[in-house]
């Protein structure tokens, strides 16, 4: 068994950055050895960077590249093609979230990886994010005590770092399925399901206050969990300046948690003997995440070690987008896992 993992990059855009830098941090066993983007002069810049070969095309490199592995990072539109390519020539998967935009794909996606017998991962990096498993560590061990309620606030100003391309892709809802709520949403619906359980149904409504963006740019979100338990969902991109706010608060019976705003937020403890605040660590953030992601998907490969959530655990965050969808078109609650 060898004792590194040869990666391909497919696509080399924005988030292939974080995945590199994660690499290079936590993921030693990681080498990659090919780039590809249909942007050769992207490509070449990632080979430069870390010694790979680059590709124009996927199929050139599942041709002529040396690598067993490939980390899909494109627009969700070209997951099912693009994996289901990846599997049939026997390759591991590591795939940016969501798997795809509809869960008939999903369903291909992962009939696919059955059918292959290889690794397949779903790259939802908040399942690693520092804070949130502190928060997760912290419920656990009773700190809080009982949950009662949880606030998840993805309230993000528009940054044109995402939205680099002509035409970006986030704009158009072809490519991605919906707007923020079926995109970055993720990373903020998996903490509440990891600390308060499945959710079971939910009620919303939409709004697009960033014009440039086909999908919504606004979402208020309550769910409701099969604990019966309820959290609010809030989802914001505006070009405008916003007040601090947490972006998650989690409130128990002994007192709250919560991780305070921006991509390098840290965690604290409000209770009776901390009413203004512990901090519980020294604020790691958003781009921690990607390292040990990667680390655990290389560790499955070379070591045959469970991952710390399996594929079909990113479907909750996408039935929970698809019923956000559903209800903010019907008004009513609307079912997670009760529709195909």
């Amino acid at each position: 068994m060898s004792s590194t993992l040869k990666l391909a990059f497919v696509g080399c855009g924005a988030i292939a950055r974080y995945h590199l830098d994660g690499i290079l941090e936590h993921a030693p066993s990681v080498q990659v050895t090919a780039a590809i983007d249909l942007d050769r002069e992207k490509a070449e810049a990632y080979a430069a960077e870390t010694g790979a070969e680059a590709f124009s095309s996927l199929e050139e490199a599942l041709e002529k590249g040396d690598f067993d592995a490939v980390d899909i990072l494109l627009p969700h539109d070209l997951h099912e093609r693009v994996a289901c390519q990846c599997f049939e020539a026997g390759k591991h998967v590591l795939l940016e979230k969501p798997m795809a935009t509809t869960l008939d794909a999903c369903e291909r996606i992962l009939e696919a990886a059955r059918a292959a017998g290889t690794v397949f991962m779903v790259a939802e990096n908040s399942q690693y994010w520092p804070e949130i498993v502190k928060a997760q560590e912290m419920i656990e061990a009773g700190a809080i005590g009982e949950i009662i309620t949880a606030r998840a606030a993805f309230i993000y100003e528009f940054d044109e770092y995402w939205f680099k391309e002509e035409r970006p892709w986030r704009y158009n809802r072809e490519q991605t399925g919906g707007g923020i709520t079926i995109d970055g949403g993720s990373h903020w619906i998996r903490p509440l399901r990891m600390w308060m359980g499945e959710i079971d149904s939910v009620v919303s409504v939409l709004g697009h206050p960033l014009k440039q963006m086909d999908g919504e740019s606004l979402t208020r979100a309550l769910l409701r969990f099969e604990s019966g338990k309820t959290a609010i969902f809030d989802a914001m991109m505006i070009d405008t300046v916003f007040a601090p706010d947490p972006w998650w608060r989690i409130t128990g019976t002994k007192g709250e948690l919560t991780i305070d705003t921006g991509f390098f937020g840290g965690i604290k403890l409000y209770d009776p003997e901390h009413r203004e605040g512990k901090l519980l660590m020294e604020p790691k953030g958003y781009p921690q995440s990607f390292g040990p992601e990667l680390a655990d998907f290389a560790s499955a490969v070379l070591d045959g070690t469970p991952l710390r959530a399996g594929p079909e655990e990113s479907l909750g965050e996408l039935r929970t987008a698809l019923a956000i969808y559903r209800s903010a078109e019907s008004g009513n609650w609307e079912p997670v896992w009760d529709r195909a």
